[in-house]
């Protein structure tokens, strides 16, 4: 039987745990405070498509209770990494996948990434080398998270829309690692390919995040004002540019174009980003990641960010000011 782990069982990991439990693959899953309370105490409830499931995943109080896992699934942000590396160390073994369920730039981008900046610690997301010390690469599997989900009460996450989980090898190999995985998650009722480039459709992802979480943030605008106004609109397209202009420098291919990206986002309506949801709970604010990553690795590449390092110095501001 193939172990799973879903540490930060949130939304996201709260929903993979739920349906991965419905098809009938067992869960472990690592919650904190009330939500991880709820969870011990009352099962995990998932509201989707108008259906309410209530599943019994197993809910670890003390990680090296259950010890190495097959499959250990981040669902944290960022940040939340390296003060939960307690924690996580028990759960890896030598032959752990662990299944980078993160926005953002991860630790782990420029591993086997070939050219010039192959291994380079990207010091924004990993400082002094600490996450790939204890991450390793070579035992990470990407992923790029498209579903929506919320917690509504502790306990009970909501489905809003997507059913999408992407995984990918950082050397572009289709491993038996990720073509197991994805059958798992495929049976549970959700699509995922394994891609050859999955950075990619990392960068994909990442070009709205780095513009509208920060400018969210400043603005408290959802995203469908944030894009509605010509002047907002203008700032996160050159900004968008100024990320797509790093990363072709590193060799990624974007499928599509900057203004059906933005459009993409215009279509999710009055959202609250991420950012904006996290700075008025009061909760660290994503910034590294989805952008302080971008400028740093500008400068690597030799493009000037202006408007990037600008918003990049205001967020980080803000967070300090919150």
């Amino acid at each position: 039987m193939t172990s799973i782990c879903v540490f930060g069982a949130g939304a996201i990991g709260g929903l993979m745990a739920a349906k991965l439990e419905m098809a009938g693959t067992p869960v472990t899953v690592v919650a904190r405070g009330p939500h991880g309370d709820a969870l011990r105490t009352k099962g995990l409830t998932l509201l989707s498509e108008g259906q309410e499931t209530v599943t019994r995943p197993r809910v670890a109080t003390d990680p090296k209770e259950i010890g190495p896992q097959d499959y250990l699934v981040l669902t944290l942000k960022a940040h939340s990494l390296l003060p939960a590396m307690a924690q996580l160390k028990p759960l890896i073994g030598p032959n752990t996948t662990i299944v980078a369920a993160i926005n953002g730039v991860p630790w782990w981008y420029t591993y086997k990434l070939g050219g010039d900046f192959d291994g380079r610690r990207i010091e924004s997301v990993d400082p002094e080398g600490k996450l790939t010390a204890d991450l390793p690469p070579s035992q990470v599997l990407g992923s790029i998270v498209y579903p929506a989900a919320d917690v509504v009460e502790p306990g009970v996450v909501e489905h809003t829309y997507g059913d999408r989980f992407s995984l990918g090898e950082p050397d572009g190999s289709r491993s038996e690692r990720a073509t197991r995985l994805s059958e798992l998650l495929i049976k549970a009722g959700f699509k995922a390919p394994v891609r050859p480039r999955i950075r990619d459709e990392l960068w994909v992802k990442l070009w709205g995040n780095m513009a509208f979480n920060p400018l969210s943030a400043l603005t408290t605008a959802t995203l469908d004002r944030l894009i509605a106004e010509p002047g907002t609109h203008a700032v996160c397209r050159a900004l968008m540019v100024e990320g797509q202009q790093v990363a072709e420098k590193l060799g990624v291919k974007f499928a599509i174009g900057v203004d059906k990206r933005i459009a993409g986002g215009a279509e999710v309506g009055a959202h609250k980003t991420s950012m904006l949801q996290d700075l008025e709970r009061g909760r660290p604010l994503e910034i590294e990641a989805l952008l302080g990553a971008v400028v740093e690795m500008a400068e690597w590449v030799g493009v000037d960010m202006p408007i990037g390092r600008t918003v990049l110095a205001l967020v980080r501001q803000r967070a300090a000011m919150r």
